[in-house]
């Protein structure tokens, strides 16, 4: 019988430490949007949902990467060929309207990196969301690329919203790694 306790408690401890961003971030609207090209990125989204109660939105391109689209190594495919020519960077989505976006207070922003910068696929989002009054974080994946100048470009493009520290992660990112980093934001 003294062990129920023991373990009530430890699960009451093992809880508030699990939800401890959640009392940081008590009365604020969380949306989290993101483009994965991969499902690295969407993964991390994913976590960063849950452990702050935030929305999820897909930023989706209205012609999807193939991975045939997304080789890198080859010249002629399309990241590199809009690589190549900024003025194709260009992304038509199929929204870049979120649902009551007015009543979120912190938008976490996600997307793989691309030569050293956030993915293109994100910019018409940002370059056509008034975040004024929001505090904007953003963050990215990759497996080898640092978090660099993404947070400041992305930042410049919008040209509203307090923007916090960003992060980049890896493909093996855990939740505890997520965790803390949105713990020492908030």
């Amino acid at each position: 019988m003294k062990k129920l306790p023991m373990l009530i408690a430890g699960t009451v401890l093992l809880t508030a430490a699990v939800f401890a961003a959640g009392s940081r971030l008590a009365g604020r609207k969380v949306l989290v949007v993101y483009y994965s090209a991969t499902g690295t990125t969407k993964g991390v989204a994913e976590k960063i949902a849950a452990y702050t109660g935030a929305a999820l939105f897909s930023l989706e391109p209205a012609k999807p990467y193939t991975s045939a689209d997304l080789d890198w190594t080859n010249p002629q495919s399309r990241v590199c060929r809009e690589h190549d020519n900024p003025k194709g960077r260009r992304v038509e989505l199929v929204s870049t309207k979120v649902p009551d976006f007015s009543s979120y207070d912190v938008v976490f922003i996600g997307a793989p990196t691309w030569w050293g910068d956030a993915s293109w696929v994100v910019d018409e989002f940002v370059k056509n969301t008034n975040f004024a009054g929001k505090k904007v974080v953003p963050f990215s994946t990759s497996m080898s690329s640092g978090f660099g100048n993404i947070g400041k470009n992305l930042e410049k493009m919008a040209g509203t919203g307090t923007w916090l520290s960003g992060r980049r992660f890896g493909g093996s990112t855990t939740d505890a790694e997520v965790r803390e980093w949105i713990d020492r934001l908030f």
